[in-house]
């Protein structure tokens, strides 16, 4: 896939997927508001997690461009397994971004509704990628991918980053 049919194909599915489930979701489960407001340094802490989880996010899509030329949906994956970047540290980084947009967004808020669907949507994706994502990716790319498996963890980062 070329550049840039792979960075239109990951920018339509940032629309589709981050977008909808990390911000648009929440919006409408909080208003983007607060009644009682938290005390303003809970909500600065709350934007900061959700800001470091949209970047987190992004940064993913922009790898899955450059690195594994193709896009994370489904659809249209990557050539190439992607290892580089964050996915050094972690095996599901995007996830675990969409996780940390919407926990910031409880928290900014104070929104039980938001941090139920952080649960909710957190216990779904970890069954997604069990279920799906690992045998498919297995069954793509082989023994570099359970090489891959073995030494970086799917949700907790290691410290030191892979060199595979």
């Amino acid at each position: 896939m070329s550049t840039r049919s792979a960075g239109l194909g990951s920018f339509a599915f940032f629309l589709a997927a981050p977008v909808t489930m990390g911000v648009l979701l929440p919006a409408l489960l909080s208003g983007w508001h607060a009644d009682p407001a938290p005390a303003p340094a809970i909500s600065f802490l709350g934007a900061i997690v959700a800001l470091a989880g949209l970047t987190t996010v992004i940064a993913c899509f922009a790898r899955f461009v450059t690195e594994g030329r193709g896009t994370p949906a489904p659809v249209a994956p990557t050539e190439e397994l992607v290892v580089g970047g964050l996915y050094r540290h972690l095996r599901n980084p995007m996830y675990v971004g969409v996780i940390a947009l919407i926990g910031g967004q409880a928290i900014a808020f104070a929104s039980v509704a938001v941090a139920v669907y952080a649960a909710a949507f957190t216990a779904i994706v970890v069954a997604f990628v069990r279920l799906y994502e690992e045998p498919a990716l297995s069954e793509q790319h082989g023994a570099a991918y359970e090489r891959y498996r073995a030494a970086v963890p799917g949700w907790i980062p290691r410290l030191r980053p892979w060199s595979g």
